[in-house]
C-alpha cells in the first residue's frame, strides 16, 4: 500500500486515507524531521480482550472508584494530554487529523476525571470490530489504568475481538499485552473488519 507524506501546512490527512491504512494495519506517526512516517509493526502489539489482566493495584483503585469514567466528551484535551511529554509524536497534523476523525464518529477517547478535572485518559479508532489503541496518559496515579480497564470492559461488551496496541511497552505488559507476527495480526484484524461493532 503506498501512502503520500502529507505536506507540512497540509490541515488534515484525508479520513478516508487514515481509515484505509488502518484496515491495511498501518498507522501514521510524526517523525522528528517534521515529516509524517507509515508503520506496519512486526511484531504487532495486541491485548487480547478476554484475557485482559487487573493488576492488584488496579483493582484496588476500581474498587474505591476514584475516578469518574467518560467517552467523547474531551477528546481534544486527551489528545494533548497525550501529546505534553518531552518527546511525542502527535503533532498539529496528528491531533487536527483525529480529530476531524473524532467528528466524524472514528476516533474516541475514554476520560478519568477526578473532582470535575480530567487526571488521565486514552484514545483510538474504531474500525469493524478493531480498536486501535494510540495513546493514553495519566496526570494522577491510576487515570489512565482505570480508563483503559473500562474501554476493555466497552470492547467485550459491544462485541470487538481486537484491541491493536502498535507495540508493547513493559507498561501493557502487566495487562496481558503481548507481540504476534504481523501476518498473525492482519488476519485477526481482517476478521475483525468483517464485524459491524459501535463503541457508541
Amino acid at each position: 500500500m503506498s501512502l503520500p507524506i502529507p505536506s507540512h501546512s497540509q490541515p488534515v490527512i484525508d479520513p478516508a486515507l487514515l481509515l484505509e491504512a488502518y484496515a491495511g494495519g498501518l498507522f501514521p506517526m510524526a517523525m522528528e524531521n517534521g515529516q509524517l512516517g507509515w508503520f506496519s509493526p512486526d511484531p504487532r502489539g495486541i491485548i487480547p480482550i478476554r484475557e485482559f489482566h487487573v493488576p492488584r493495584g488496579l483493582r484496588k483503585a476500581l474498587a474505591k472508584n476514584k475516578f469518574e469514567v467518560r467517552i467523547n466528551t474531551a477528546f481534544g484535551e486527551v489528545m494533548q494530554g497525550c501529546a505534553e511529554r518531552e518527546t511525542t509524536w502527535i503533532s498539529g497534523l496528528i491531533h487536527r487529523s483525529y480529530t476531524r476523525l473524532h467528528t466524524m464518529g472514528h476516533a474516541h477517547s475514554v476520560e478519568a476525571w477526578q473532582d470535575g478535572r480530567l487526571v488521565g485518559g486514552l484514545y483510538g479508532v474504531a474500525l469493524g470490530g478493531a480498536f486501535f489503541g494510540e495513546s493514553m496518559f495519566s496526570r494522577v496515579a491510576d487515570a489512565s489504568k482505570v480508563a483503559l480497564e473500562f474501554l476493555v470492559r466497552r470492547l467485550d461488551a459491544r462485541g470487538f475481538t481486537l484491541l491493536d496496541t502498535q507495540w508493547v511497552t513493559e507498561h501493557l505488559k502487566q495487562f496481558g499485552a503481548h507481540e504476534i507476527p504481523r501476518q498473525s495480526y492482519l488476519r485477526q484484524l481482517a476478521r475483525a473488519l468483517e464485524l459491524e461493532c459501535r463503541f457508541v
